[in-house]
């Protein structure tokens, strides 16, 4: 038996079932990512004048730009790979994707040797509030870079990307429900990068 609306939209809402369940999800993150960043400014406003700047001028800012630059590029090779699908080119689809688990790699990477310069110099998230803030930030979109990565990967592999050869629409799909949560993921880290590093 078939489930309905997995290719075809459904008559209420316009979208299939996986575009509006991941909706539904990013929502939740919304509210997630939002939660946090409030307590950010608020943390902030209640700080003592120059604290939050004062340890906001520890962070690498040449770095983190590379990271923001990396991840639009993710973003950019995310759209191309589901477009390669749509125009039925899987050769295409599987170097598009090939690039965005490299840029979210670089990411972790250079997200790593940010972590770790941080430590060598003992700053930790007890050393300041700001501190707290921008590992518990960084740390949780770094966790969701890396549970994109792991659909990714599942939709890379030969395993994960059988389904081209049997249902290519209903596979086209799942990428693009994929590829939503990426783009919120690199939404994230627009808005991370700005507050945290730059004011």
């Amino acid at each position: 038996m078939e489930i309905p609306y997995i290719v075809d939209e459904r008559e209420d809402t316009g979208l299939i079932n996986s575009k509006l369940g991941i909706w539904i999800f990013l929502a939740s993150e919304v509210m997630l990512f939002g939660g946090l960043f409030s307590a950010y400014i608020f943390l902030r406003m209640a700080a003592p004048p120059g604290d939050f700047a004062h340890w906001g001028s520890e962070l690498n800012v040449p770095l983190a730009t590379l990271n923001t630059l990396v991840l639009i590029t993710s973003s950019v090779t995310m759209v191309m790979s589901w477009a390669s699908l749509k125009l039925k080119d899987f050769d295409k689809y599987k170097i598009y994707m090939g690039l965005t688990l490299l840029c979210a790699a670089i990411f972790l990477v250079v997200k790593y040797f940010e972590y770790t310069a941080k430590f060598h110099h003992d700053i930790f998230p007890s050393s300041s509030t700001f501190m707290a803030i921008y590992f518990t930030l960084t740390g949780l979109h770094g966790l969701h870079i890396i549970g994109g990565m792991i659909v990714i990967i599942y939709f890379f592999l030969p395993f994960g990307n059988k389904m081209w050869h049997t249902a290519p629409e209903h596979f086209t799909n799942r990428v693009e429900a994929v590829g939503l949560y990426w783009h919120f993921v690199d939404l994230v880290w627009i808005f991370l990068f700005p507050v945290l590093y730059l004011l």
